[in-house]
């Protein structure tokens, strides 16, 4: 496949050479002018657009099903949560390890991309029809009246599974491709572009369609099917990954097959004492933010805000963070993602212990979810390079995939376990934001922690990530 993007695809000495118009960037065996870096750029950062636009807008249409068709708070932190998390724990690993390894003419990462796809949208097609197909079964079945519900939400769950097999591909090796074709030394500020693709999805959708989202679940949820379907295609068909080292070849006599595989990925990830509090500083972050981000649907309504309101929240929450995006990803170029992510940690676990109490009425839960927000995409932002940063390059799939692995033990958790607290303290849902407070502050210690391994291994301008 020819591209726009590499002038050639020879190794070279440093990730920036030359000045000018002259200057070559490199990632791997790719080498980049300036004009091919923006092409680069704009085709990762639309492939992007289109899986975040369904990120903002799935779960909160699918949250809003959940509780029209009689669901509690603990099935809704089970299904929206926990069912992903588990589905992850499963996949992700094994997409991730197979994926560090694979050598083929289209790559490593976009093989397993452009595959999975087509069933986003299926499986986005199946929740959007999930109303109608459930009733014609239940119908069908001549079951009794009273079951309707459940007959309709076991269908969105097959329909939710199909459709987060697909999303376990992008969350595995969407960042993979990026640490695979982008240049080291521009990793931050394309997170900063990154986040401002994010942000204004999450605009768009929260501004213009959220307020819409009861009435017409229908053609947002298959809109934003195709949309991710068709966007991730069309970026999978205009980035060119390199070219890589072979994989590590068979010892003689080594076994070889499934049990193998698994004893390789606990052995690379697992052995060494650093990368398990990389790990878990990495995971924990992703679950400090979920009991909020959860259920602020829940929690609006219940304040008494509506939903085109909250809408408009969202497009405030993202325009102050998408102001703030492009300078953290210059920030954590020049004082590394580790500091950035302590001090967003620190400030929003004071911020949620303070607002956990404040909270009264709408104005007052706009305020507190507003910072929630904000503060999270600074998070977000900051430490978005934070795993390329840490995790070796070669191997970067599977290692991210062992984070991934123990962010979905706290989301299995954590989500149905938030839901069963607020069943039963009547659905008081400043508790989420007490609890986002108490993760925040264990989070922080965490990332202390990881932080004095990785001055210890030569901080920001000698660190080389052990094999």
């Amino acid at each position: 496949m020819s591209s726009p993007l590499a002038v050639t695809p020879t190794p070279a000495p440093a990730s920036a050479t030359g000045s000018g118009k002259n200057r070559r960037w490199q990632a791997g065996t790719l080498v980049y002018t300036s004009a091919g870096l923006v092409v680069l750029f704009s085709w990762l950062l639309w492939g992007d657009f289109s899986y975040q636009l369904r990120e903002r807008g799935a779960q909160p249409i699918v949250t809003l099903l959940l509780r029209k068709f009689g669901a509690s708070d603990f099935f809704a932190g089970l299904f929206v949560m926990s069912l992903p998390a588990a589905l992850s724990m499963f996949l992700a690993p094994i997409i991730s390890y197979r994926s560090d390894r694979h050598r083929g003419r289209w790559g490593r990462r976009i093989p397993y991309l452009l595959a999975t796809a087509p069933i986003a949208a299926v499986g986005m097609s199946g929740l959007a029809f999930s109303p109608i197909a459930g009733a014609l079964l239940h119908h069908r079945m001549g079951w009794s009246p009273g079951s309707l519900n459940q007959t309709v939400i076991t269908f969105m769950g097959a329909s939710w599974v199909l459709y987060e097999f697909a999303v376990v591909t992008s969350n595995s090796l969407y960042g993979a491709l990026v640490n695979d074709v982008v240049p080291r030394a521009l990793i931050g500020r394309f997170y900063g572009l990154f986040r401002v693709v994010s942000l204004l999805s999450g605009m768009l959708f929260g501004y213009f369609l959220l307020g819409h989202a009861k009435e017409h679940f229908m053609p947002l949820l298959i809109g934003i099917g195709v949309l991710y379907a068709g966007g991730i295609t069309l970026m999978c068909l205009r980035v060119k990954e390199g070219e890589y080292p072979p994989p590590e070849p068979v010892k003689p006599g080594q076994a070889v097959g499934f049990i193998a595989a698994v004893k390789s990925y606990f052995r690379d990830c697992f052995s060494k004492p650093y990368y398990l509090w990389v790990f878990a500083a990495l995971a924990l972050a992703q679950v400090t933010f979920a009991p909020v981000n959860l259920f602020a649907v829940y929690a609006a309504e219940s304040f008494g805000m509506s939903m085109a309101t909250y809408g408009k929240y969202i497009f405030l929450m993202y325009s102050c963070s998408l102001v703030l995006a492009y300078p953290l990803g210059w920030l954590a170029d020049r004082f590394h993602a580790t500091r950035i992510a302590m001090v967003t940690l620190a400030i929003y676990a004071a911020v949620m212990a303070v607002g956990g109490f404040v909270m009264k009425g709408p104005a007052s839960f706009g305020i507190v979810f507003l910072l929630h927000g904000v503060l999270s995409g600074c998070y977000f932002t900051g430490a978005a390079a934070l795993a390329q940063m840490l995790l070796p390059k070669l191997k970067f799939a599977q290692f991210t995939s062992a984070a991934s692995l123990l962010q979905n033990v706290g989301l299995f958790v954590v989500g149905p376990a938030t839901g069963k607290m607020l069943d039963l303290l009547g659905h008081d849902y400043r508790y989420t934001f007490l609890i986002g407070c108490v993760i925040a502050l264990v989070t922080l210690w965490v990332t202390y922690v990881a932080y004095r391994h990785f001055e210890a291994l030569g901080g920001a301008k000698g660190y080389v990530a052990p094999e």
